[in-house]
């Protein structure tokens, strides 16, 4: 059976739960407190060098990090990877957009006001983060003016990467006020079938 090292507190973690929950995959999910450093154990280590969740390991005991990665992999065949060249390329240009653009200030900002009181390094931070988030975020409204859907005519694990975080950019401070065409998709991706939710069922 698939096992993934997983946080429930990640979106990054979230995205592969989410896309097995479409698949109808069985898997064994492993909770890693990262803010207790299991992530950084010797025994972690070996499975991810980086230290990072999540990670899947797959049924031979090779192991696979890196969210959209394992997006990817578990995708391979389904109807959530296009196999029409091009929107197989435009899928994972919006997965770089998410790891590039998107993840490094909506989900920063998350992190650091879960953590508490801000740093004076992250305080100066802020406004910056704050700006290229809302960019981010307009970006997506740009295309979701056009489309219903990121990387081709139905939903994606380019959808699936982008929703982790926008779902709870709230929790970030960002208003989604101004982009109702990016609530109206989050409402689409949340409608399809085999949603699961961000919340892990018995962790708080």
């Amino acid at each position: 059976m698939l096992r993934l090292y997983d946080n429930h507190t990640s979106g990054n973690g979230y995205k592969p739960r989410l896309l097995l929950g479409h698949l109808g995959r069985d898997f064994e999910r492993v909770e890693v407190d990262i803010d207790q450093g299991e992530s950084r154990t010797p025994a972690f280590l070996k499975k991810n060098p980086n230290g990072r969740i999540p990670v899947l390991e797959l049924e031979n005991g090779a192991c696979l990090a890196e969210s959209n990665a394992i997006l990817f992999y578990l995708a391979e065949g389904s109807r959530f990877l296009p196999s029409e060249r091009l929107a197989r390329a435009h899928t994972l240009q919006w997965m770089f957009f998410e790891q590039y653009s998107h993840e490094p200030c909506i989900a920063v900002v998350r992190h650091w006001l879960h953590l508490g009181e801000l740093t004076d390094a992250q305080r100066a931070q802020l406004p910056a983060k704050r700006e290229g988030g809302h960019a981010a975020l307009a970006v997506m409204e740009g295309h979701l003016g056009r489309r219903d859907w990121f990387g081709g005519e139905s939903m994606t694990v380019a959808d699936i990467a982008l929703y982790a975080y926008t779902h709870v950019a709230g929790e970030g401070g960002f208003d989604l006020g101004a982009y109702p065409a990016v609530r109206a998709w989050l409402d689409r991706v949340a409608a399809e079938p085999g949603h699961v939710p961000m919340a892990v069922e018995g962790i708080c």
